[in-house]
């Protein structure tokens, strides 16, 4: 191969890592109580009275693994995540567009609509992640009390439509509607399926 060749054959393969980083592998796996970090339980064992449909969840991403757990409390569906260690990383809850303020949800249309053109909003949660300067019990509190906080995220799943079909997305806004971090997501697992 002649230097020309050879400097092709790099920058496409340093295109195709650059693509290939942007893409979100993350499988959910139900799990035992027994299963879970026992740090983790600690931190939820009084906040999961009166909770329904508690679920453990182990998640597993391309480099890393994480666990949460999923109930419904007050007619809301609540996911609070942890790391392999136990320690709180946020607080999730499904909420639609009419939760998000006017301002807010304008942003976030203009962003998708911009970068996309067609999308469907499969789901929307809104996201307390812990902060270095808060802390676990003010995390909690903040999110199970659905306070309008500057810390909050909106975590967005949709599906944008092109040329070749549909592909998941998943995107990260502030609360003001600021993209924060946009992937590709993996369609959900169906293992689960037989046939």
């Amino acid at each position: 191969m002649t230097r020309s060749n050879w400097g092709v054959l790099l920058i496409l393969l340093l295109g195709l890592q650059q693509l290939s980083g942007q893409v979100k592998y993350e499988r959910e796996y139900r799990i035992r109580k027994a299963q879970f970090p026992e740090a983790a339980l600690q931190v939820l064992d009084s906040r999961l009275d009166g909770v329904r449909r508690l679920r453990f969840y182990r998640e597993v991403d391309s480099n890393r693994i994480s666990y949460a757990v999923k109930f419904k409390k007050a007619r809301l569906h609540y996911s609070v995540g942890f790391t392999q260690e136990g320690e709180l990383e946020d607080v999730e809850f499904h909420i639609t567009p009419v939760d998000i303020p006017e301002e807010s949800w304008g942003s976030i249309q203009a962003e998708l609509t911009d970068r996309f053109g067609r999308h469907k909003v499969r789901e929307i949660r809104q996201q307390y992640p812990r902060a270095a300067f808060v802390s676990v019990e003010q995390t909690l509190r903040n999110a199970f009390q659905n306070l309008l906080l500057p810390e909050r995220n909106y975590r967005l799943v949709l599906r944008v439509r092109n040329d070749r079909g549909s592909m998941p997305y998943e995107a990260l806004f502030d609360a003001d509607g600021k993209l924060l971090k946009l992937r590709k997501a993996l369609p959900a697992n169906y293992d689960h399926i037989l046939y």
